[in-house]
């Protein structure tokens, strides 16, 4: 693809920390021109400091470039009436307004989605929250490590049962997953006014996002089970799915969900012959009902080789397993490497390596571009909208724009 699939969309985005703001990154990565709007102070997310990525790397913001690469960036006051107006500017060429702020903030600033739509009604209007924009918390702030992990019941089914407090979030794991979701919608909003020429409103949340991505769970409360929280291998009733531990003290996955189907051809890997002819172990039913001796061999077995000599072993099978990998070993893995999964931003004689997108067109990912400084392209931007460089004197000097 030459070009990207969002070449010619403008996205207003008026957002601040993960969420929403990845969302239109992710749009930039395809080519959509996202103009960020900032508070004249800045998004707060700037000033994060965690896991050495943030304001605390002693370099490049990695948190900031991930969420907010590829896009311009316009320092802009919304209190003052003329700081509005050159927001209404900007939405008039916009296909796309993409926000976070709440529905009361919203509403008192004129940015509602009725207001809005009513003005521009190709206007694709998306917006991502906590709690969803219907019900008694709908205005309530949302982050994802309590909208998605706590309330949306992460916490609950990954801890495991005998540990006392719940099992502590990634960072930003809700949201980035939100991000996704809200990047397809706005994407099929677009395709909806290509066929139909009018708008839509576009709605995520991170609550929705955590229901969604523990979809299994909830089908089991809804048939009426109560769904278990994180559980070992020993509660599996299939041995031949979960992790082993290895001699080194590693771990490798085994998820043989079709265990007839890999036993006989397993056991002759591991010259366990025995383990084949074993009636206890014969077939599925034979091991679900001897699930806790079956897993006894097989911890022996594993416990007899390095992780290495596991991988080099395991590599000779047709079957579905994975070794447990470290964070850091994924940079290095062979098919990370060989998809581009990991992609590199050169800027200002500055490298550095990013997460990719997980989409890919043409079997290419997009090519990453940095992200913007605070305010970085207030004039250029404003230019655009048909100002003079007097009038951008004048707004900057009356503080409306920095």
């Amino acid at each position: 693809m030459d070009e990207g699939a969002f070449d010619g969309v403008r996205v207003v985005e008026l957002a601040q920390w993960v969420f929403v703001p990845v969302a239109g990154a992710l749009l930039a990565d395809w080519g959509a021109d996202v103009v960020r709007i900032e508070r004249r102070e800045g998004d707060p997310y700037r000033g994060l400091a965690t896991q050495g990525i943030g304001t605390d790397g002693g370099g490049i913001n990695l948190s900031v470039a991930l969420a907010n690469r590829g896009k311009r960036c316009i320092a802009l006051d919304l209190s003052c009436e003329r700081g509005r107006a050159v927001l209404d500017e900007l939405l008039a060429t916009a296909d796309v307004f993409l926000t976070n702020f709440r529905p009361g903030a919203l509403h008192r600033l004129g940015l509602d989605a009725d207001t809005l739509r009513e003005k521009h009604p190709r206007l694709v209007y998306a917006r991502g929250h906590g709690y969803g924009v219907r019900g008694p918390d709908a205005d309530l702030p949302g982050y994802d490590s309590s909208a998605f992990w706590a309330r949306g019941g992460m916490a609950h089914v990954l801890t495991p049962p005998d540990r006392e407090e719940p099992i502590g979030q990634r960072g930003a794991l809700g949201d980035r997953n939100g991000a996704m979701a809200l990047a397809f919608g706005i994407a099929s909003a677009l395709l909806h006014r290509e066929r139909t020429g009018q708008g839509s409103t576009v709605d995520v949340s991170l609550l929705a996002t955590a229901m969604w991505m523990l979809s299994s769970d909830l089908l089991a409360a809804l048939q009426g089970a109560r769904p278990r929280a994180a559980a070992g291998r020993e509660s599996s009733p299939n041995p031949l799915v979960g992790s082993y531990r290895t001699k080194d003290g590693r771990h490798i996955q085994l998820v043989f969900l079709q265990g007839d189907r890999y036993w006989a051809d397993f056991c002759e890997l591991l010259q366990r012959a025995d383990l084949a002819a074993d009636p206890r172990f014969t077939d599925m039913a034979a091991r679900h009902e001897n699930r806790v001796a079956c897993a006894e061999e097989l911890s022996a077995e594993f416990a007899k080789r390095t992780f290495d000599e596991w991988k080099d072993l395991l590599a000779r099978i047709d079957a579905p397993w994975a070794p447990v990998q470290a964070v850091e070993e994924l940079l290095d893995d062979p098919q990370v490497v060989a998809n581009g999964y990991v992609g590199e931003v050169d800027a200002d004689g500055l490298s550095y390596r990013l997460p990719a997108v997980p989409v890919q067109f043409d079997e290419r990912g997009p090519r990453l571009r940095r992200a913007p400084e605070h305010g970085e392209h207030t004039e250029s931007v404003l230019l655009e909208l048909g100002h003079s460089w007097e009038q951008i004197a004048e707004l900057k000097d009356a503080g409306v724009v920095l």
